[in-house]
C-alpha cells in the first residue's frame, strides 16, 4: 500500500520519534509512506478553545494537502495520534459546515474516512495484530482519552502490544482514567489538572515497568513530565516506538530527539 503520514504538530516540533517509528514500521512490513511537505495543524488546538474562524485556514489547508487519497494517489492516511484523528475525523467537517462551506465540509469529511490512527490502520486495513515486533522490555499502557473516546480504537493497541516478542506486558491500574491534560485544560484548570497527574502517576509507578507507552505524545508529555520531576526512572513512549523493530530489523531514535522523562 501507498500510504501518507500526517504527523501531527506536536510530533514535528517536539517529539519527531514518534512519526520516525511509524516510517520505519509501516516501510518493514513492505509499505510505501509518503510525506506531503504542505501539511500543517489538522485546527485541533483552535476548535477545542472555541476559535472556529481561525481553524477554517487550518481546515482548508489540510484538506487540500491530502485530497490525493481521493483519487487512488494513496490508498490511505496514518495518524500517529489518537487525538488528531478525532478532530480530522469529527471535528473539520461540523467546523466547515457552521462556517457554511458546504465543499469545504464534503471533502474534510471523504479525507477523514480514509483517514486511520496507527492502531486502526495496522488491525483494520492491514489486517495484522502482530506485526513481528520486539521489545524486551515491562511496559505498561496508557489508554489517552481522545483514542478511547473520540477515535474509538478500543483494544487494538493492547492486541499488537501483547503480540511483542520479549516484552512484560502489565496492565495499568484505573487505565480509562483521564491523566489530567486535556490541552489547554492543563493550563486552565492546573489545580484539578495536577490532582489527576498525581493519581495517574501513581498507578503507573505501581506496574513497576520500564516504559510507559500510549498512541499520543501530548498525554505522554504530561504523564513523563511528572514522572521526570519525582525521578521515578520511568522512560515515555510511543506505541509506534515499541512495534517499530523487530529481532532482525532493530529501530533506535535518532540520537537528536530527546524524550520526557528518559
Amino acid at each position: 500500500m501507498k500510504i501518507a503520514l500526517f504527523a501531527t504538530c506536536i510530533s514535528d516540533v517536539m517529539f519527531p520519534q514518534a512519526s520516525q517509528a511509524t516510517v520505519h514500521l509501516l516501510r518493514r512490513l513492505g509499505h510505501t509512506v509518503v510525506f506531503p511537505e504542505s501539511q500543517g495543524c489538522c485546527g485541533q488546538m483552535h476548535i477545542n478553545t472555541g476559535y472556529y474562524p481561525e481553524s477554517i485556514p487550518l481546515i482548508k489547508n489540510h484538506v487540500e494537502t491530502f485530497m490525493p487519497v481521493l483519487d487512488g494517489t494513496w490508498d490511505a492516511i496514518v495518524v500517529p495520534s489518537g487525538s488528531c484523528t478525532g478532530s480530522i475525523r469529527h471535528q473539520q467537517q461540523l467546523v466547515a459546515e457552521d462556517a457554511g462551506l458546504r465543499k469545504l465540509a464534503h471533502y474534510a469529511q471523504a479525507i477523514a474516512s480514509r483517514t486511520y490512527e496507527l492502531s486502526e490502520l495496522l488491525v483494520d486495513v492491514l489486517g495484522t495484530d502482530d506485526v513481528g515486533a520486539y521489545f524486551p522490555h515491562r511496559v505498561t499502557y496508557h489508554p489517552t482519552c481522545h483514542s478511547m473516546r473520540i477515535a474509538k480504537v478500543a483494544d487494538k493497541p493492547y492486541r499488537l502490544l501483547q503480540n511483542v516478542g520479549g516484552i512484560d506486558f502489565v496492565p495499568l491500574p484505573e487505565e480509562a482514567s483521564c491523566c489530567g491534560f486535556g490541552g489547554t485544560f492543563a493550563l486552565k484548570n492546573k489545580d484539578v489538572s495536577t490532582a489527576m497527574l498525581a493519581k495517574k502517576m501513581a498507578n503507573v509507578v505501581s506496574t513497576k515497568a520500564e516504559i510507559l507507552v500510549a498512541g499520543d505524545y501530548s498525554c505522554l508529555m504530561h504523564i513523563g513530565g511528572g514522572l521526570s520531576r519525582i525521578h521515578s526512572g520511568i522512560r515515555i513512549m510511543h506505541l509506534a516506538e515499541v512495534l517499530a523493530g523487530s529481532q532482525d530489523n532493530p529501530w533506535v531514535a535518532p540520537a537528536s530527539t530527546t524524550k520526557v522523562g528518559a
